[in-house]
C-alpha cells in the first residue's frame, strides 16, 4: 500500500484490467527473479517502526499531520491513524555491527521526534497497542486523511459493510466496534527487513515461519485492548479481525484470510508467495498505472499493490532498488518497549532464519503447517507460557513442549546465524544476552504492564490503572533500559 492512489472509486473494468496485470506481472516476475541480480549474495538488513502519538493525558493524540511538517524527516511517513507514525529506517550491510548502526539510527530519531512532539504537548510512544486506547478512538475521525488509506478504508467496506466488529477472548472478554482502516491502524509494530539471496529464500522463509512463534512469545508487548485484558499479543487477533472480509456463509471450507500466518511451506522461492495471493484474494484497489515493465528490473507496481493488500505475519518483498533484491519482512513483532528489546528481538529473528536453513528440510518435514500455525497463535495468546507442539526428539510424532525450552535450546544458534551473515560478536552478542536475560526473568512487555496494570487497579478506576501504568511505562521507556531489568 506504499504506492500513491489518487482515487478510490474503481469501475467493474478497472477490476478486470487489473486482474489481467496481475496474471502478466507474474509470468515476470517468475523470469525476473531467475536472472543473476537476485542471486548476489550481499545480505543487509532495515526496520520500520511504527509509533503512538500521546497527549498530555496519556490518550491518543491526533498530530501526526503536524509532527510530519515539524519533524521535515523524509524517512517519516503518515499511517493509517492520526495518532501513528511510521520511520524507516535506513539499510545496513549485514557485515560488521549492523544492530550498533540501528541502534544509533533509531535512538536518534525517537530523540528528535520525541523533542518536536513536546513541543505541541505531545509524546512519542513506541508500544504494540496503546493501553488508554478506547472505542472511541477507531472512528473515522481519526483517520490519516490519505487517499491511499480511504481507498483501503473504502474497498474493506465494500466487502464486510462500515462497522468492524471486534471479539476477542481474555480473563476481560473484548467486543467492540470500529470504523474503517482504524483498527488496523491501532496495532503497531518493530518490522524488521532482511535481505537475501533467490535461491536461499525458500529455505530462510520457511526457518522464519518455523521460529517467528518462538520470538513473538519472548517479544511480546501488546496485552491489552482498551482497557481489556486479552492475549499476551493482542496485535495478532486484533489485527486479523480489523481486515477480516470473509463470508461467515460458507462453514463447509476454510476461506483464507488476508491477515494469516500462511497457507503453507515454500516450496522454491519466493514466486510462490505471490502467485497464492493472486489466485486467493481478489482485488481490493484495483490502481492501474502506466506500463514500465521495460524498466531493469521491471517495477511490477499493480502486483506490488495487490500484495500489500494482504497481511501475512511473514512477507516476501520485491525491490527493485539497488538492481533488485529479495526481502524477508518479518510483521509480527511490536513496537517497544526499548530500542534494545527491539534490536535484541530483530538479531533473534534474523539470526534463527540463517542458522536453521541447513536443517529446516527436515524440520519441516516433520511438522505439518498447521501446527506451526497453532504454534504461532498459542505463542501470541499465552507468551512465554505458551505450549509448542514440536517434533519428538527420538522417533516419529509430536509432543507438547513449553516454549521456554524451546527458546533457550534455540539460543545459541542465533548466534551461529548472525557470525554466517558477518555480524561482529561484539554487536550480536549483547543482544542475545538480553533475550536471554529476558527469558531467565520470564518478564517480557505485556506482563510487566498486566502486572502493574493489575497494581494500580487495585487502588482506582480501569481508566486510572491504565493512566497509571503508562506513565510508568513511558517513563522506564525513556532510560531505555531493558524491559527484563524494569521494576
Amino acid at each position: 500500500m506504499g504506492e500513491n492512489i489518487y482515487k478510490s472509486e474503481f469501475a467493474d473494468s478497472d477490476y478486470e484490467a487489473f486482474g489481467t496485470r496481475l496474471e502478466q506481472q507474474l509470468d515476470v516476475l517468475r523470469d525476473t527473479l531467475r536472472t543473476p541480480a537476485f542471486n548476489r549474495h550481499k545480505p543487509s538488513f532495515g526496520a520500520e517502526l511504527e509509533v503512538y502519538l500521546v497527549d498530555k493525558d496519556l490518550a491518543p493524540a491526533p498530530v501526526n499531520e503536524a509532527l510530519l511538517e515539524l519533524s521535515g524527516n523524509p524517512q517519516l511517513t503518515p499511517e493509517l491513524n492520526r495518532y501513528n507514525l511510521e520511520f524507516n529506517l535506513s539499510p545496513v550491510d549485514a557485515v560488521g555491527s549492523p544492530f550498533g548502526a540501528m541502534d544509533a539510527e533509531l535512538r536518534g530519531f525517537l530523540s528528535d521526534l520525541d523533542a518536536h512532539a513536546k513541543s505541541i504537548d505531545a509524546r512519542v510512544v513506541p508500544v504494540g497497542i496503546l493501553p488508554t486506547l478506547r472505542e472511541e478512538h477507531l472512528s473515522l475521525e481519526y483517520m490519516t486523511d490519505r487517499p491511499r488509506y480511504h481507498a483501503l478504508s473504502e474497498a474493506l467496506a465494500r466487502e464486510r459493510g462500515d462497522g468492524v466488529p471486534i471479539k476477542i477472548n481474555g480473563k476481560d472478554p473484548l467486543s467492540m466496534r470500529g470504523e474503517g482502516v482504524t483498527v488496523e491502524g491501532a496495532n503497531t509494530s518493530f518490522q524488521v527487513h532482511l535481505r537475501l539471496a533467490a535461491d536461499d529464500f525458500a529455505r530462510a522463509f520457511n526457518a522464519a515461519q518455523l521460529t517467528t512463534p518462538l520470538v513473538l512469545a519472548l517479544s511480546a508487548n501488546s496485552p491489552m485492548v482498551a482497557g481489556h485484558r486479552l492475549w499476551q499479543e493482542s496485535r495478532i487477533a486484533l489485527f486479523k479481525q480489523s481486515t477480516d472480509i470473509r463470508l461467515k456463509a460458507h462453514p463447509d471450507w476454510r476461506q483464507p484470510a488476508r491477515v494469516c500466518f500462511g497457507q503453507g511451506w515454500v516450496r522454491e522461492g519466493a514466486w510462490e508467495l505471490f502467485a497464492e495471493n493472486v489466485a486467493l484474494h481478489a482485488p481490493l484497489v484495483p490502481a492501474l498505472y502506466d506500463s514500465d515493465d521495460e524498466t531493469t528490473p521491471p517495477r511490477l507496481r499493480e502486483l506490488r499493490l495487490h500484495h500489500g493488500t494482504i497481511w501475512p505475519w511473514n512477507r516476501a518483498v520485491y525491490d527493485t532498488s539497488d538492481g533488485g533484491h529479495l526481502r524477508i519482512e518479518f510483521r509480527a513483532l511490536p513496537a517497544g518497549p526499548t530500542v534494545v528489546d527491539m534490536m535484541a528481538n530483530a538479531a533473534l529473528a534474523i539470526g534463527w532464519s540463517v542458522a536453521l536453513q541447513d536443517t529446516i528440510d527436515g524440520l519441516v518435514a516433520r511438522l505439518p503447517f498447521r501446527t506451526a500455525e497453532y504454534n504461532f497463535y498459542r505463542a501470541a495468546q499465552h507468551g512465554l507460557d505458551a505450549i509448542m507442539l514440536w517434533p519428538c526428539a527420538h522417533g516419529g510424532g509430536l509432543e507438547e513442549r513449553p516454549v521456554t525450552e524451546l527458546i533457550e535450546s534455540f539460543l545459541p544458534c542465533a548466534a551461529d546465524g548472525l557470525a554466517a551473515l558477518g555480524v561482529d560478536s561484539s554487536d550480536s552478542d549483547p543482544l542475545l544476552d538480553v533475550a536471554a536475560q529476558r527469558l531467565a526473568s520470564r518478564q517480557t512487555g505485556a506482563r510487566w504492564q498486566l502486572d502493574h496494570y493489575e497494581q494500580h487497579r487495585t487502588k482506582g478506576s480501569v481508566d486510572e490503572a491504565c493512566h497509571a501504568m503508562l506513565a510508568g511505562y513511558m517513563e522506564r521507556m525513556t532510560l531505555g533500559d531493558p524491559v527484563a531489568t524494569w521494576s
